[in-house]
C-alpha cells in the first residue's frame, strides 16, 4: 500500500471515528458497509477489518463520554461482562455462517432499529435523566443480549444497546451512548480477536482507519453532547438508514 492510500485511509478514519464519536459507537456500523463497498470485501473481513478501528476509537470514546457524564462502575461491570461472554459465541457464530445472508439480515435489522428510533424521538419528546429506571443488574440481560448480537454483526452490541437504555432504562441519549460503549469495550475485543484467528481482518486497511478514528472520536463526543436530545435521536436514526443502504449496495 502506497502513501497516498495510507492518507486516504486516514482521512476515511477521521470521518468515521468523528461519527463514531458522535453516535456512540466506534464507528463499527457504518465502517463495515463502508469498507465492504469501497474495498470489495465481503462481510467477514468487512466486519474484522472495521473493528481493528473500533476497538481503540471505543476505549478512547469511553474516557471522553465518561468525563461528561461520569459512568457507574457497576453499570458498566453489568454490561461488559455479560456481553464479552455472550460475544465469545456470536463471533464463533459468525465466522461459519453465508456472508450474504448475514449481509441481507444486518440490513433488515438496521433499518427495524432506525424505525424504532424515529418513532422514539417523538413519542418520547422529553429526555432521559441520568439514573436508571430499573435496578442495575437488569443491566446483564442487556449486556447478554447486545454481546451476542455484536459478535454476530462485528458491531459490538452499543447499536442495540442505546435505544434499549433510553426506552426502558430511562437515561438520555448521550447517557445512553456512553455507557453503550462500556457495553462495546469487551466485546469488540474478543470479536477482532476470533475474526483475526480465522484470517478475516485486512490490518493493512484497518490500521490507518484507526489512527484517523483515533484522531477525531473526540470531536464526535463534543458534538453529541452540544445537541439537542431530539435531535440526537433524529440523526441517529438516520445514520441507521444511511448504513443499511450502503450495507445494500454490496448484494
Amino acid at each position: 500500500m502506497d502513501f497516498a492510500s495510507i492518507l486516504l485511509n486516514v482521512m476515511l478514519g477521521l470521518a468515521l471515528g468523528t461519527l463514531g464519536g458522535l453516535f456512540g459507537i466506534g464507528g463499527g456500523l457504518i465502517a463495515i458497509p463502508v469498507v465492504g463497498v469501497l474495498f470489495g470485501l465481503d462481510q467477514q473481513v468487512a466486519q474484522g477489518t472495521a473493528l481493528v478501528m473500533v476497538v481503540p476509537n471505543v476505549l478512547l470514546a469511553i474516557w471522553r463520554y465518561h468525563q461528561r457524564n461520569r459512568i457507574n462502575l457497576h453499570h458498566a461491570l453489568a454490561l461488559g461482562v455479560t456481553s464479552f461472554c455472550f460475544a465469545i459465541g456470536g463471533a464463533a457464530v459468525a465466522v461459519s455462517l453465508d456472508a450474504g445472508r448475514m449481509r441481507i439480515a444486518f440490513v433488515g435489522f438496521l433499518l427495524a432499529l432506525a424505525a424504532y428510533t424515529l418513532l422514539r424521538a417523538f413519542l418520547q419528546p422529553q429526555p432521559g435523566g441520568t439514573e436508571l429506571r430499573y435496578p442495575w443488574p437488569w443491566l446483564s440481560a442487556l449486556g447478554a443480549g447486545a454481546g451476542a448480537l455484536g459478535g454476530l454483526f462485528g458491531v459490538g452490541g452499543a447499536v442495540l444497546a442505546t435505544p434499549v437504555l433510553t426506552t426502558v432504562f430511562g437515561t438520555s441519549q448521550v447517557v445512553a451512548q456512553g455507557l453503550s460503549l462500556s457495553l462495546a469495550a469487551p466485546s469488540t475485543a474478543v470479536t477482532l480477536a476470533t475474526y483475526a484467528s480465522h484470517g478475516q481482518v485486512n490490518w493493512g486497511l484497518g490500521l490507518p482507519l484507526a489512527v484517523g478514528g483515533l484522531l477525531s472520536i473526540s470531536l464526535g463526543v463534543k458534538l453529541a453532547h452540544s445537541l439537542p436530545e431530539r435531535l440526537l435521536r433524529m440523526l441517529f436514526s438516520g445514520f441507521l438508514v444511511l448504513s443499511a443502504i450502503l450495507l445494500a449496495l454490496e448484494v
